[in-house]
């Protein structure tokens, strides 16, 4: 059969291309992490090609899954649904290019969506749920999955299927669960129809699976070589995958009949109606690909891409188990050894070459080429590092899938200098130096070891450790210590102007007393004065543990909350905000609550309701952070999670900088208890959130810190680790790393350990 050969490129998005539309005979539409959805037009007169038709911006994080509308009255020129990490589901009019239904429910990423026949729009979410749309409203909820719904199929015929990270495939009726399909190891990422067979799923277990609508798996495609994230097929029996190892791969009769590869994961493939297959990769380039020569692109084109293949590729190679790239070139032969026989590494053209020092003849003798050897991942394989020949380079496995680190030594070094000289560059503690040494020394065989008696731990004071002497050591390194994560306790903004609050809460009492109709309101000369009373019990937080409030006082503080208007509701929510830091104005407020009556709630819904105050969503979003300082209020926390979290994120068009910080800090918070509560529903909602702070860089240092702090922590000690592999955050982190600011990139470097 004919080759697929590169046809166009469709370049315009600004980071990775997510997903791919075909829109019937109109074009293509394509999605990506730069928050844009955009839609290529025909050429008008070359037929191979494609051109920027419009570029829709509403999401305000990177857009996923797209779905297409034919041609309609309502829709002259067709419609587009899309889906994104804001938890949306945006109905576009493409003449317009304008929005036309806003849809609000997901409590999580969209990663799915399909158009029933009927012209219902269904969607699925990391939420766990799928929900079917009419008009703009959710008339269908249910759970499908008991974790993250990856992908959502409508057949034709009526069938609707779901796949999820539990790695299962699920039949649906309605809202009733037909039949489980259970065949892949891991998340199931995509399903794609088959005709006349059935149906496809791409899995990150690395295959591809053909099965009967019944349930029974008909074919594995295995090829890939990591994650499969789509898949699609064609009339003809063509299949197409893309994966992150970064290559697209066509399938006929179960067998990989061609392989192409990208500079980058590929998100998404799909079929055109003419066969061609289109890809969206993460170098932010969707890519059309054709076995007809009339639609192939011209030669000047195909060789700078056969270039940037090379130079991708090159950039990634290694040799001896180094990056080709980080090697010294041939010019550091300039420079003479500094003992006869050392060895060193160059790199020349495409291969690293290894060379001798001759210290008679005062010059580099050439050794050899320098190949990666099919062991040499294996630990004590590697020779050479930073282009320094060793006795041993061992592979030292941290565990619970940190990076592997490597450790170079000769039989000629002191097992202990080498341990301290490592754990220092690791950045590891030097209490595992005993650990450390005997680990060198059982894997370069050397057990018989005797180390000086007389030798005392520089750091310690200790004496070295003997090998053969009782050790927690099972053969390899300790866990590494990370520098900012997991977050312990809850952070609060216990400072406060009370004299500027008193002096505001005054002023708006003074209103509301000259006017007729709100006099009945305003606080009296009694209340006012037990106003004054409360404010200095609050400011001197050092007689915290003998000062008192009591019910007087809560009821005082219940009118204002109860029946100030909103306008006028920041600085009683301010107040709020320090009352509940007392353990008496906490203890009040719970007592209030479990009376039935929920002020909490009900200030925070007058707070963030439309007309949104950006000062009373600034005091709300400081007040509920500091309600994580009272245990006593947790459980209420816990249970208003989804609601807090949901009607705060609808807030985030008006936020100032300062409440960007509050609302970090609340999410942050929340992480740290939400892991404490083993709440992994409440964790897939708080690590959507935090990853939309993170990704969005127009947000001040304080705020993205926050937000990678908790992203970390409840990858690290959480439930959501592979929830967070599956929403790119290894993206999210390496951006970090790469941060001005020194505390993001270090903390970008913790989460970026946790994604290996």
């Amino acid at each position: 059969m004919a080759e697929y050969r590169l046809s166009a490129q469709l370049q315009g998005h600004e980071d990775d291309v997510r997903g791919i539309c075909i829109c019937g005979d109109a074009g293509i539409a394509t999605s990506s992490r730069d928050r844009t959805v955009k839609f290529w037009a025909r050429h008008p007169e070359k037929n191979r090609e494609y051109v920027l038709s419009k570029t829709l911006v509403g999401h305000s994080s990177f857009v996923g899954p797209l779905a297409w509308i034919p041609p309609s009255e309502r829709f002259p020129e067709g419609g587009i649904v899309s889906g994104g990490m804001d938890t949306l589901v945006l109905l576009w009019d493409l003449h317009k290019g304008e929005v036309v239904e806003t849809m609000k429910g997901h409590t999580s990423q969209v990663t799915g969506l399909a158009v029933d026949s009927n012209g219902d729009i269904i969607s699925s979410s990391m939420d766990c749920t799928v929900r079917r749309w009419r008009n703009g409203n959710a008339i269908e909820v249910w759970e499908a999955h008991k974790v993250a719904v990856q992908t959502v199929l409508k057949l034709p015929t009526g069938e609707l299927f779901t796949g999820s990270s539990d790695s299962t495939i699920k039949l649906w009726k309605g809202r009733t669960c037909l039949q489980t399909f259970s065949g892949h190891a891991d998340t199931v990422r995509c399903l794609a129809p088959m005709p006349g067979l059935g149906i496809l799923s791409a899995s990150h277990d690395s295959t591809i699976k053909l099965w009967e609508l019944t349930g029974q798996p008909l074919l594995d495609l295995i090829g890939h070589t990591s994650l499969v994230y789509s898949v699609d097929a064609h009339s003809s029996g063509q299949i197409a995958s893309g994966s992150e190892d970064r290559s697209l791969k066509i399938w006929k009769d179960g067998i990989c009949v061609q392989t192409i590869e990208h500079p980058g994961c590929i998100w998404d493939v799909k079929f055109l109606e003419n066969g061609d297959v289109v890809t969206a990769c993460s170098d932010g380039t969707a890519r059309i690909w054709t076995t007809d020569t009339s639609r192939s692109c011209g030669d000047e084109e195909l060789a700078a891409y056969t270039d940037l293949i090379s130079q991708y590729t090159l950039s990634r190679k290694t040799v001896g188990g180094l990056k080709l790239m980080d090697l010294p070139g041939v010019e550091a032969l300039q420079v003479p050894g500094n003992s006869d026989g050392q060895t060193l590494i160059v790199r020349e053209g495409d291969n690293g070459v290894a060379y001798s020092w001759n210290s008679t003849e005062l010059k580099w003798d050439k050794i050899g080429e320098v190949v990666d050897g099919p062991g040499s991942g294996d630990a004590a394989q590697g020779q050479v590092l930073d282009g320094v020949r060793y006795d041993f380079v061992f592979n030292v496995d941290i565990g619970d899938g940190e990076p592997v680190r490597k450790l170079p030594y000769n039989r000629s070094d002191d097992p202990y200098a080498v341990a301290d000289k490592w754990l220092l560059k690791e950045n590891l503690p030097l209490t595992y130096r005993q650990q450390v040494v005997e680990f060198i020394l059982q894997n370069s065989g050397q057990n018989n070891f005797v180390p000086d008696p007389s030798f005392r731990d520089p750091y310690t004071g200790a004496n070295a450790y003997v090998p053969g002497q009782p050790s927690s050591s099972n053969g390899s390194a300790p866990k590494p210590t990370f520098k900012h994560i997991p977050k312990k306790g809850m952070l609060s903004f216990d400072t406060a102007q009370f004299e500027g609050i008193l002096k505001k809460l005054l002023e708006f009492n003074a209103t509301l007393s000259s006017d007729s109709e709100q006099k009945q309101i305003c606080l009296s000369e009694t209340e006012l004065s037990r106003l004054a009373a409360i404010v200095k019990v609050l400011k001197d937080t050092s007689f915290y543990h003998t000062s008192k409030l009591g019910n007087a006082d809560m009821d005082l503080l219940l009118k204002m909350l109860k029946s100030w208007p909103p306008q006028m509701m920041f600085p009683v929510i301010d107040f709020l905000r320090m009352f509940v830091l007392h353990p008496d104005g906490a203890a009040l407020i719970l007592n209030t609550i479990e009376s039935g009556n929920d002020v909490l709630m009900e200030t925070f819904r007058k707070a963030v309701a439309s007309p949104v105050l950006p000062p009373n969503v600034l005091t709300i979003l400081k007040a509920m952070s500091n309600i994580f300082d009272k245990s006593c209020l947790h459980q209420w926390l816990r249970t208003h999670c989804a609601e807090i979290i949901d009607s705060v994120s609808s807030c985030r068009p008006s936020f100032s900088k300062n409440a960007h910080l509050a609302y970090a800090t609340l999410l942050l918070n929340y992480a740290v208890l939400s892991i404490e509560s083993k709440d992994e529903q409440c964790q897939v909602q708080i690590l959507s959130a935090a990853l939309e702070i993170a990704e969005d860089d127009s947000q001040d240092f304080d705020s993205k810190y926050r937000a990678l702090v908790a992203i970390g922590s409840l990858m690290l000690n959480g439930l959501v680790k592979s929830i967070a592999l599956d929403l790119d955050v290894k993206s999210v982190a390496n951006s970090a790393k790469a941060s001005m600011d020194s505390k993001i990139a270090e903390v970008g470097a913790d989460i970026e350990l946790l994604t290996r």
